[in-house]
C-alpha cells in the first residue's frame, strides 16, 4: 500500500470554510502568506517584492492586519494585494489550482496517476476549519481518504469546553480519524506551554495526534530569528512534547513535515544535533519524511542533498517510525506527484525493500489501523 500521510483538500480562499465569513478566512490567508518563505513579486513586471506589507509585525494579529486590498484571484490560482497602487502576489498556493481550491476529486485524479492508494487529509486555518467538509471528502472516497480533526489551538485556554465539543463532533459525528495540533497557534493566546492545564483534555481522545511544531513563542515575536535561535526554540518545543508524551505514554504521535530542515542547513547539508533525538525515547513518536515541499526552492530533483539525512533517520529511528508525506498539492510548486515518490523509490537504493515499504505506507497504515 502506498499511503501519503500529508495532503490537503480545501475550499476557495475567500469562502467561509468553517470561519465566521469569507473575509475572516482571508485574514488567515493574508497572515500565512506574509510569513511564508516563497518569494513575492510585483505583477506588472515580476520584479521581486517584499511580503511584509501584509503583516509587518509578523505576529498573526488578525484584527490589525494592514489594509492592502488582499483578495483571491480565482482565474490564476493566487492571491493579490496592492501596495502604493501596484499589485503583488506570491505562490504559496501552487499555480495550477482552479479557483483557489483543491477538491477531493482533483486529489483522487492525482492519486490515480501517481499510484497512491490512500491519503490522510491535514488541516490548517489558512485552508479552513470545517470538519464537516473534511468528513464529506472522506464520505465521497471512503476507501481512499482519511482526515484529521482541526483544533482552534488559540481558544483552548479561554474556551476549553467549546473546543473539546468541536473536537468530539469532528471525530464522532463527522467521522474524522486523527487530531492535528499546531503549537505556534496556541501561542497566539500567550507564551504558556501547551502540554498542561486545559490542553490536556483537548488532546486526550484516544486517536493519533499529529503535531506541527514551530520554534517556540518567539515565532510570533515579529523579530527575525537567527537559525541558531530557531534551532534552540525547536528543541524547546520537543521538550514540551516529551513532557506531554510522558503523561500519555499510550498516545500515538507523529511530527508533521519532519524537522524544520531549513533551520538545520549547513551549506548544502542538513546537520542534526544529538539533542533532537531525545524525544524519540518515547516509542510512540513518529516522523514524517517530507523534503521536496520544504526545500524544493533550494535543491532540485532527485534531492541528492537530503539522501544522507533520510539514511540517518532510518538508522536512528527505524523505518517503522517514518511515514512518507508530500503536502500535496503544495509540493507541486517544485515537483510532480510521481516525482515525490520517485526520489525515494528509484534513487535511495540504500533502503531495503522492507524499509521502503514501511516508509511509503506501512507505518502510516499501522497508525491509522488500515
Amino acid at each position: 500500500m502506498i499511503l501519503d500521510s500529508h495532503v490537503y483538500c480545501f475550499e476557495p480562499a475567500d469562502a467561509p470554510a468553517g470561519h465566521a465569513s469569507g473575509a475572516a478566512h482571508l485574514r488567515w490567508v493574508q497572515a500565512a502568506h506574509a510569513s511564508h518563505h516563497q518569494p513575492a513579486w510585483r505583477i506588472r513586471d515580476r520584479a521581486p517584492a517584499s511580503s511584509r506589507p501584509r503583516d509587518p509585525e509578523g505576529r498573526h494579529d488578525l484584527e490589525h492586519l494592514p489594509e492592502v486590498q488582499f483578495r483571491a484571484d480565482h482565474q490564476r490560482g493566487r492571491v493579490v494585494w496592492t501596495v502604493e497602487g501596484e499589485d503583488h502576489t506570491k505562490h504559496f498556493y501552487p499555480p495550477n489550482l482552479r479557483s483557489l481550491e483543491y477538491t477531493p476529486h482533483s486529489l483522487i485524479g492525482e492519486m490515480d496517476y501517481a499510484g497512491v492508494d490512500v491519503c490522510l487529509l491535514h488541516t490548517d486555518p489558512m485552508l479552513g476549519r470545517d470538519s464537516a467538509y473534511l468528513g464529506e471528502c472522506v464520505r465521497l472516497y471512503p476507501e481512499r481518504l482519511r482526515a484529521m480533526a482541526p483544533v482552534d489551538e488559540w481558544r483552548i485556554r479561554t474556551q476549553p469546553e467549546a473546543v473539546i465539543g468541536e473536537l468530539r463532533t469532528a471525530l464522532e459525528v463527522h467521522g474524522l480519524h486523527t487530531i492535528k495540533f499546531i503549537p505556534p497557534l496556541a501561542y497566539l493566546d500567550g507564551p504558556a506551554p501547551w502540554d498542561d492545564g486545559p490542553y490536556r483534555p483537548a488532546l486526550s481522545f484516544g486517536v493519533p495526534v499529529f503535531f506541527t511544531l514551530g520554534c517556540g513563542p518567539g515565532d510570533l515575536s515579529g523579530r527575525e530569528r537567527s537559525p541558531a535561535e530557531q534551532r534552540q526554540g525547536y528543541l524547546g518545543e520537543l521538550a514540551i512534547l516529551s513532557r506531554w508524551m510522558e503523561r500519555y505514554p499510550e498516545a500515538v504521535c507523529s511530527l508533521t513535515h519532519g524537522f524544520p530542515w531549513r533551520a538545520f542547513l549547513e551549506a548544502d547539508r542538513i546537520e542534526l544535533p544529538e539533542a533532537i533525538w531525545e524525544a524519540f525515547a518515547h516509542p510512540n513518536l513518529h516522523l514524517e519524511v517530507c523534503f521536496p515541499v520544504r526545500l524544493g526552492d533550494l535543491f532540485d530533483f532527485p534531492y541528492r542533498e537530503v539522501w544522507p539525512t533520510l539514511a540517518e533517520l532510518v538508522e536512528r529511528l527505524g523505518a517503522q517510525r517514518l511515514l512518507w508525506g508530500t503536502d500535496m498539492p503544495f509540493q507541486n510548486r517544485f515537483c510532480t506527484y510521481r516525482q515525490s515518490r520517485a526520489w525515494i523509490e528509484r534513487y535511495c537504493d540504500f533502503l531495503r525493500p522492507e524499509q521502503l515499504a514501511a516508509i511509503m505506507g506501512g507505518t502510516a497504515a499501522r497508525l491509522l489501523n488500515l
